[in-house]
């Protein structure tokens, strides 16, 4: 078993209903490694704080190659294991999904987001042929030898404002995860999704272990468990903490 066969298996076991893994999301080396010293059980990027951090926008407009070089600086860093945001798969086609899989494996990834937004608008991507997108990651992952986590992100909640969100939109989410589910997903997140009832529904009746995003609007940790939730993510916000803290101290220095 290679190590990095071993910290794949690793990342999958901690995915639990119920006691959730908490993933505060990094953007570098040194962000990670700081993630790392206060306890983190894994490491995850996410896209938004990757391009924030190169000064470009979320949605792919960070080149691939720079999205790899920093994923493979992270691995480097720590001894976790190390998921990363590949935002819709960096591919026109499902062949090309399969291809930016087999590079992130290469950089030392474990586990990728791979969703079913269509940069940079946002829209969501039929069904079927996102399925074969995942169908074509998990592919990659059986020749690489590696049994990554591949989370399969649906955009569903992302399509109305939390106000308007509805069982239906749920039922709409959960066909999402069975399609995807049989592509080879491990993981379904769900992002945009605050409701406790319809996180509640979801996480029930999801064929995969359920991820939800904590925003200042959220439920606290300690609700999402008793949900059901199996993993929490942070996104953007920690990134959008430290710079605010960094603009804070830079004025303070500069009187």
């Amino acid at each position: 078993m290679t190590d990095q066969t071993a910290r794949a298996r690793l990342f999958r076991d901690l995915h639990v209903k119920g006691a959730p893994l908490v993933l505060f999301n990094a953007w570098d080396a040194g962000s990670a490694k700081a993630v790392a010293e206060a306890g983190a059980k894994a490491i995850a990027t996410g896209s938004w704080s990757v391009a924030a951090a190169h000064g470009r926008s979320d949605g792919e407009a960070l080149p691939l190659d720079l999205v790899l070089a920093n994923l493979a600086r992270i691995t480097a860093a720590t001894d976790l294991p190390v998921t990363v945001d590949l935002e819709a798969g960096y591919g026109a086609d499902a062949a090309a999904v399969g291809e930016t899989v087999a590079r992130a494996l290469a950089a030392g990834a474990v586990g990728f987001n791979i969703e079913d937004g269509v940069p940079p608008e946002g829209g969501l991507r039929e069904a079927g042929g996102q399925a074969e997108r995942l169908k074509a990651a998990r592919a990659a992952c059986e020749r690489a030898g590696v049994p990554a986590f591949i989370n399969a992100r649906t955009d569903v909640f992302f399509q109305k404002p939390a106000d308007r969100h509805d069982a239906d939109m749920a039922q709409a989410a959960l066909e999402r995860a069975r399609l995807y589910a049989e592509a080879g997903a491990d993981g379904l997140f769900v992002p945009g999704l605050m409701d406790e009832t319809l996180i509640g529904r979801i996480a029930e009746l999801s064929p995969l272990p359920v991820n939800v995003m904590a925003t200042p609007a959220s439920p606290p940790l300690s609700r999402l468990a008793e949900l059901g939730v199996a993993r929490v993510s942070h996104g953007p916000f920690p990134y959008i903490d430290a710079m605010k803290a960094l603009t804070e101290a830079a004025r303070r220095a500069m009187g």
